[in-house]
């Protein structure tokens, strides 16, 4: 259990995530968190977590160790101008898309130690994936005391802040693309005269399964499907289907969209 400070600038989808995955694992105590959103809303749902509710941005930074900030990226200036100087030789662990270490750095009075990285929601059923930056100034007990907040809700990947856009749009945005992926397979299956319900558990399970087997048994996914597509069976019909649609092509392109987007912010 970590014994520090924990402050958390911002309570939305992706920061109440995190701190409810950490809150849930046991790994974050709630007597030591400290939250603040600009959202009543937000501030009403960290309350009913039972962590400490700070009265602003500052004070967040006055009464914690290490700050996450979990603002979105056009608030993040207004969001740091308001901490003054709270911040100064503080750590802070930054999941704000698309605003480099430099750039945090100029929005900041004072000289804090800055983690960046990239997470995603299924960290509430802690099923997260996070990538850290590997170059950062944060101390080696600080970057344990992350990668303990963070492997307690999901996988670790570090990587260098240069890696950081494309870890955006895969794992940032990913739910997105594997819940549409998800949908699409159902809606084939309710064309087939599968009942709505059935066809997400269906479709959603079999997701779940397939990335565990990827992730636990370490099997290629070409390997996965070549278990699954018998000669001249139904599987490898559908695969035609894909490969016709031009599906490889369109996730990769997804990606390559997601992390422009990401260069841009």
């Amino acid at each position: 259990m970590i014994t520090k400070k924990i402050g958390v600038i911002g309570c939305g989808n992706m920061g109440g995530a995190i701190l409810y995955g950490a809150l849930e694992s046991g790994v974050l105590p709630k007597e030591n968190v400290y939250v603040y959103d600009i959202n009543p809303v937000m501030m009403e749902k960290a309350k009913g977590w039972g962590v400490n509710l700070a009265k602003d941005d500052e004070d967040v930074c006055l009464s914690s160790d290490i700050i996450l900030l979990a603002v979105k990226p056009q608030n993040a200036a207004e969001a740091l101008s308001q901490c003054k100087k709270a911040l100064d030789e503080k750590a802070m662990m930054s999941i704000v898309a698309g605003v480099t270490v430099e750039r945090l750095r100029n929005m900041i009075d004072g000289t804090p130690r800055i983690l960046r990285l990239l997470p995603n929601t299924p960290a509430m059923v802690f099923e997260g994936a996070f990538a850290i930056c590997s170059d950062n100034d944060f101390t080696e007990e600080e970057l344990e005391i992350a990668k303990s907040i963070y492997s307690t809700i999901g996988i670790i990947e570090m990587v260098p802040e240069h890696l950081i856009d494309a870890a955006c749009a895969l794992n940032g945005g990913g739910p997105a693309f594997v819940a549409m992926f998800i949908e699409a397979m159902a809606d084939g299956g309710v064309k087939q005269g599968l009942p709505r319900k059935t066809a997400y558990r269906l479709a959603a399970q079999t997701a779940l399964g397939t990335a565990k087997m990827i992730l636990e048994k370490e099997l290629h996914p070409g390997e996965i499907k070549d278990m699954v597509t018998s000669p001249g069976g139904t599987t490898i019909e559908g695969c035609e289907a894909l490969e016709k649609g031009g599906m490889r092509g369109a996730v990769i392109d997804c990606i390559n969209k997601a992390a422009e987007k990401s260069k841009k912010l």
